[in-house]
């Protein structure tokens, strides 16, 4: 249905009447929402104590005290939207609909999409005062002379929250779009919205994360993480996956693959047409991939010094083992690349030599430009962090995942919610934002060492990370590498990323700059052919200049890799099977550590 049809709806006494009923439900369903936020588990008051008192220098006391209790608002925003579709609704019958377009000279905002933004004088007021309000809010932080730079990009990080937040798209009386659903479905779109509402908040003890994907759509093991292998290892941090042959022969050198821990394993085994996991092993590779333990609180004392001695080298030794070799190749990805390198430092002053090359996924060594996290990284924050953790010994995985997801709020918060609460849609079926969702707790110790000691002081860079009786040192990291970051990694910047590599202490170092971001450009198939990426062999000067040097490549860097990697896995073996005599299979993949929900 057009907007045009909707002007031209009929609002006969019948539908306004049937539109009432369908209101009284939503009235009913708010009380519900009210008792669910009522019961929910107090959180840590510090966590939110530095936000306040830069969020008191942007905006006013109302705004403040709104989202100290955001269930009174939401409670009054539902009896505030009975009334704003009824008078939206009877307004219908008087609108002559002869109304002029105009329409703004200014780019497009895709939330202002709806023709009815430019059509009709109402909803073009309310946007251009937004965008003027906007604007004030931005400038007026801009001239804010009496604050360091450090709390101006904090300030200036919030104020855009409260810019983001108070989007006229985000409430129900300034949103065409929520507002046309609503009279199409005669109101149904606003009760199946707030069941949407009520059942994420009940799926997440009163916590409102968001869901993006429909999470009945997938089911690890059955359409993702798919490809056939066996768990062939476990201890209490991970399962050591192997994954079975698809040729007659394979490289004799292995490779052993480390994800992230903060989520899951199978955003490299996504499906079968991007699945990284499945190609490598098309390529003639044995492939074992680590899957980390979802931590409870019983890991509270886990720290850096367990991943790395309990998972980077016990995993690195039990594949020797298994393949009867005595180096392989390791890829570490995001936080698991830079505790690579860590381990990598740890093995060059231990004298052991098992790492026959390294590749680097978006890994960050050099963390003394802290970028867009630098409103997260200062002290009375992770003062706050570490308050919270001293509860149960866990950082649960919500605060991560809504710490990244209010960097790009537009997209992964209130366009979602809108679609949800608002339009009343059930989430997409799409693979990446379910493996979004699919989080995982961090054991409170590891999470601190990490915000203090790597994200805060440096140490790795500076005067060395103390662990495990020594003090580890970027330029300790020795081996043949190659590093892949991506072009917009807002999450692993490739410009940190590349001075990292810059100090690693490697007489062969390999650079590449993917297209997209943290997922996308390192999840870029050759058969899609969709994102390019930059090479430049000389790494003397500043990313800029690298950059500037750069020669732009069409398709994945996937076989630029593989050629890469070819030239240090050795001579062709028969395939292996998983596991050996004293590895037998345990279950196949994807095993049961990546089937453990996250729960603080």
């Amino acid at each position: 249905m057009t907007t045009s049809d909707v002007m031209d709806a009929e609002t006969s006494p019948e539908h306004i009447e049937r539109l009432k009923e369908n209101l009284e439900k939503v009235e009913q369903l708010s009380k519900r929402l009210v008792d669910v936020m009522a019961s929910k588990k107090p959180h840590h008051p510090g966590l939110d104590a530095p936000n306040h008192e830069l969020f008191a220098r942007a905006a006013t006391s109302y705004w403040a005290s709104m989202l100290e209790n955001p269930a009174k608002m939401l409670e009054h925003q539902i009896e505030y939207w009975g009334k704003s579709v009824l008078n939206f609704a009877e307004a219908q019958q008087v609108l002559t609909g002869h109304v002029e377009e105009e329409r703004d000279a200014a780019p497009k905002d895709g939330r202002f999409s709806n023709p009815m933004w430019d059509k009709n004088p109402y909803f073009r007021f309310i946007k251009q005062q937004y965008l003027t309000n906007a604007e004030a809010i931005r400038d007026a932080v801009e001239e804010a002379d009496d604050l360091n730079p450090v709390d101006k990009q904090r300030l200036s990080y919030f104020a855009d929250q409260i810019i983001h937040m108070m989007a006229p798209t985000n409430f129900l009386p300034t949103n065409p779009d929520a507002l046309e659903r609503a009279l199409e479905t005669e109101g149904q779109s606003l009760i199946k919205g707030l069941e949407n509402l009520v059942a994420d908040l009940e799926a997440n003890d009163g916590e409102l994360i968001v869901r993006l994907a429909d999470d009945t759509a997938f089911e690890v093991g059955r359409n993702l993480a798919t490809t056939p292998g066996e768990v062939v290892f476990r201890n209490r941090m991970m399962e050591v996956i192997q994954y079975r042959p698809t040729t007659d022969t394979v490289h004799e050198t292995p490779i052993i693959l480390f994800p992230p821990w903060i989520n899951k394993f199978y955003i490299l085994d996504l499906k079968a047409q991007n699945s990284l996991i499945k190609w490598v092993t098309e390529q003639g590779y044995t492939l074992f991939v680590v899957s980390w333990v979802n931590p409870d609180a019983s890991y509270a004392d886990v720290g850096l010094e367990d991943y790395i001695e309990e998972g980077f080298l016990t995993a690195i030794d039990e594949v020797k083992k298994i393949c009867k070799v005595k180096q392989v190749n390791a890829v570490g990805y995001c936080i698991a690349g830079t505790t690579l390198s860590l381990t990598l430092s740890l093995m060059k002053q231990r004298g052991d030599k098992s790492v026959k090359s390294a590749t680097f996924f978006t890994a960050l060594t050099d963390f003394g430009d802290q970028g867009e996290f630098t409103p997260f990284l200062q002290n009375d924050f992770v003062d706050a962090i570490e308050e919270q953790i001293g509860d149960d010994g866990l950082l649960p995985s919500y605060i991560m995942a809504r710490t990244f997801s209010f960097l790009r709020a537009n997209d992964l918060v209130y366009a979602p919610a809108i679609r949800s609460y608002m339009m009343g849609e059930t989430p997409p079926a799409f693979d990446l934002l379910y493996w979004n969702g699919d989080g995982a707790n961090l054991p409170g110790k590891m999470a601190i060492q990490y915000l203090r000691g790597l994200c805060q002081s440096n140490d790795f860079v500076n005067d060395g990370f103390e662990i495990l009786g020594h003090k580890l040192h970027v330029r300790d990291v020795d081996v043949p590498l190659m590093a892949v970051t991506c072009e917009t990694d807002h999450i692993a910047r490739w410009k940190d990323c590349y001075r990292g590599v810059q100090q690693m202490g490697s007489r062969s170092k390999t650079f590449i700059v993917s297209q997209s971001g943290h997922i996308a450009g390192i999840v870029n198939p050759p058969s899609r052919n969709k994102y390019g990426h930059y090479t430049n062999d000389d790494l003397k000067g500043d990313a800029e200049a690298w950059m500037e040097g750069a020669t732009f490549n069409e398709g994945s860097w996937w076989p630029r890799w593989e050629a890469w990697l070819k030239k240090r896995s050795g001579k062709q073996v028969p395939a292996r099977e998983p596991g050996d005599s004293q590895h037998p299979p345990l279950a196949a993949a994807p095993g049961s550590y990546v089937r453990k929900v996250a729960r603080s």
